[in-house]
């Protein structure tokens, strides 16, 4: 798998880093009325425009966990769903630091992690004394390309009785509220890194990214995102923030006002990805264009037939499983 890249992957998952890291460029794009809040209102900064244009903007802001929670818990789902938790549960016990050695009844998110599934091992855990594991999956907080001005709308919201109106008899409700919504087609540019990445917890990451498309607050509902992979960059060290990323593709914009086309939103970020890449003094190979389709068509070889997927799955929790039991994480029972 991903064969002509093998110099760029360790062998197994590493207990001290090797400086080989995957970084992800996406184009998060809204395709909803998406909620990105904390505390009631959207999150929001105030920054420099862009790298030359330096008119201070307010900006939304998609979080970090905004973006790592919906992808972590995509996986986790396939994890449940094709059996490795209760694998794991049957021929494991997880070694608590300060506690007795116990058996793992279950894996639960920010609860009691088991400590050797691809989720905890790839993306981190800390749980208080029962030990912890730095994530190896980096993401920082993304920032709309337009101004707020540009890309939110204050909606007025309603709850209507059953019969679909807002009067019951002679009464008429009073339950309306107000809430400002991301409008959809903003684009949010994004840098996901994964460090000492293997071909099977590249896929990992890759997977849960394509399949993730629930964001933000009230995603029953709303908060529909749509993840563009512009190129992949394997470097020897770390890369351009996201910030950087969105004010350099502001600058190539030149003034013009959203929304933008996906075409163009692309090349932009294409553009801008190629150009802060040079700036940041590490060696690195970018894949984009026919090499990047190649890897996508590779991946999906894999994800979209149900025999193959198990069986790379299955091989993803040897990993990590491998690298808990040698981290002593983890036993055999």
């Amino acid at each position: 798998m991903f064969d002509q890249y093998q110099s760029h992957f360790q062998a197994s998952i590493p207990k001290i880093s090797g400086a080989k890291y995957a970084h992800f460029i996406l184009l998060r794009e809204t395709d909803s009325y998406a909620v990105f809040k904390t505390d009631g209102e959207l999150n929001v900064a105030r920054v420099r425009a862009g790298l030359d244009n330096t008119a201070i903007i307010t900006r939304l802001v998609l979080f970090k966990r905004k973006q790592t929670t919906p992808e972590r818990l995509t996986g986790r789902e396939l994890l449940r769903r094709y059996g490795i938790y209760e694998h794991i549960a049957t021929n494991y016990e997880r070694i608590a630091k300060k506690e007795k050695d116990k058996i793992i009844e279950d894996c639960t998110y920010n609860g009691e992690p088991c400590g050797g599934c691809p989720d905890c091992v790839i993306y981190g855990y800390a749980v208080g004394e029962s030990g912890s594991e730095k994530s190896k999956v980096f993401i920082d907080s993304a920032y709309a390309v337009p101004a707020y001005e540009e890309s939110h709308q204050t909606m007025t919201l309603n709850a209507p009785y059953e019969d679909g109106t807002m009067t019951s008899g002679t009464s008429t409700t009073n339950r309306f509220s107000e809430q400002d919504h991301v409008l959809p087609e903003v684009p949010f540019p994004s840098v996901v890194t994964l460090r000492d990445p293997t071909p099977n917890t590249f896929l990992y990451v890759l997977n849960n990214i394509y399949r993730t498309k629930r964001y933000g607050a009230q995603t029953t509902r709303t908060g529909q995102v749509r993840n563009h992979l512009i190129g992949i960059i394997f470097a020897d060290g770390d890369i351009f923030a996201n910030l950087r990323l969105t004010q350099k593709i502001y600058d190539l914009f030149e003034g013009k006002n959203p929304p933008y086309g996906v075409r163009e939103m692309r090349d932009k970020t294409e553009q801008a990805m190629e150009e802060l890449i040079k700036q940041d003094g590490v060696l690195y190979q970018l894949i984009k264009g026919e090499a990047l389709s190649s890897i996508e068509k590779e991946a999906e070889v894999i994800l979209s037939d149900e025999t193959q997927f198990k069986k790379w799955l299955n091989a993803v929790t040897q990993e990590t499983l491998a690298y808990a039991e040698n981290a002593k994480v983890i036993k055999k029972k």
